[in-house]
């Protein structure tokens, strides 16, 4: 396994276009996400624009310094269990979740990417699971019916595929097509209601984007330019309600080159952070923080350069996620989503829980995992 360092508070975009263009190990797959200069040095001003409100967060010296091999004993205890949950989840359902096979297997991918080892088979097998699954609804998505959970369902799917550098192919441009079918839509909606995962417009919109911005077809450049412009439009004018909708709404902008606009939403979520170091799901000072709300605020903030390592709001949010980490290397969150499926064991902890806790472990190791890059080569 190759060395790990913390990166530094100076963002260096040379190295991080060098480690997020590894190839993948997967048959099929090509560049791994954000492979293109263009995409990246985006990000890079995206970066530049909020360097300013990141540094007035309070930067401070050595004594503050993040945890390295806490942070790294607690990846290393999360990655067996999100892997035994791809496989329980595969074991029991025929077809991809969002819960089960998304989320674990974007953070398996990011933890190799970090220079974490990674069972890379059952990688190549959740991911051949997920393209037979969008096969089998080949014919609803070319007449525009999709799978069951509609375009949230296949956001989460292209995205993964996407995360995992998976090469476009006949069913993800079909796919593809059918996120971009609606030419008169500003956004995406979810047809489903189990928050927080899968519920809100913001997700399903920030989701449809990442994947008709990898998989999408020459024969749609047309719809998916006129798409974009519209969401780009929607992201800015819409209020978010709740943490899980701020969190895609900056994805969204971030990933549309919004900045301006982003770095002011993220100023905003910055307010939010509670005295523990979190962030709670839902507004109000009942509401307590939790690790599935706190690991997609520092993934989404960390990844759109909002944060470095020696900013202060960052270090408290990464020990609230050391401190409520279980001993199994689980995260617990309590459902607020009402069960209409048959119960099943996946291999997550915490029972009737198992399902938001897996998507929390997944974001919390994510966010962990943000701060970790692989050392150069000699």
């Amino acid at each position: 396994m190759l060395g790990d360092r913390w990166a530094p508070e100076r963002y260096d975009l040379e190295e991080e276009l060098r480690l997020v263009k590894r190839r993948s190990p997967w048959e099929g797959a090509g560049l791994l996400p954000l492979s293109t200069e263009n995409e990246m040095r985006i990000r890079a001003r995206f970066r530049m624009s909020l360097l300013a409100f990141s540094l007035g967060c309070g930067l401070a010296g050595a004594e503050s310094e993040l945890p390295v091999e806490e942070v790294r004993s607690a990846i290393k205890k999360s990655i067996p269990l999100l892997e035994k949950t791809t496989i329980g989840t595969s074991e029991h359902r025929g077809c991809f979740t969002c819960h089960g096979h998304a989320m674990p297997v974007v953070a398996l991918v990011e933890a190799r990417r970090r220079g974490f080892i990674i069972d890379e088979n059952n990688i190549r097998e959740q991911l051949e699971h997920t393209l037979a699954d969008l096969k089998v609804g080949k014919e609803r998505y070319l007449d525009g019916r999709g799978q069951g959970g509609g375009y949230t369902r296949a956001g989460y799917a292209l995205w993964m595929l996407r995360e995992a550098g998976w090469r476009p192919n006949e069913i993800t441009g079909i796919v593809s097509g059918y996120l971009v079918r609606d030419e008169k839509a500003d956004h995406w909606k979810s047809n489903t209601n189990r928050p927080p995962t899968e519920f809100s417009p913001f997700t399903a919109t920030y989701l449809a984007l990442e994947a008709i911005d990898r998989f999408g077809t020459k024969e749609q450049a047309r719809r998916i330019a006129e798409r974009q412009k519209k969401a780009r439009e929607w992201l800015l004018q819409t209020n978010p309600r709740e943490t899980e909708e701020r969190v895609f709404q900056i994805l969204g902008l971030g990933h549309l080159g919004a900045t301006g606009q982003a770095a002011q939403a993220a100023k905003d979520l910055l307010k939010l952070q509670r005295n523990d170091g979190g962030w709670a799901q839902l507004p109000g000072e009942e509401r307590k923080s939790d690790p599935y709300a706190t690991g997609s605020v520092l993934f989404a903030l960390r990844r759109e350069g909002v944060f470095t390592d020696m900013d202060k709001s960052y270090r408290r949010g990464v020990r609230f996620l050391l401190d409520t980490q279980h001993d199994d290397g689980s995260w617990h969150v309590k459902s607020r989503s009402k069960p209409f499926q048959k119960y099943y064991e996946s291999g997550y902890p915490h029972g009737k829980d198992q399902f938001i806790s897996m998507a929390a472990g997944s974001w919390a190791t994510l966010a962990l995992l943000q701060s970790i890059i692989v050392e150069k080569n000699p």
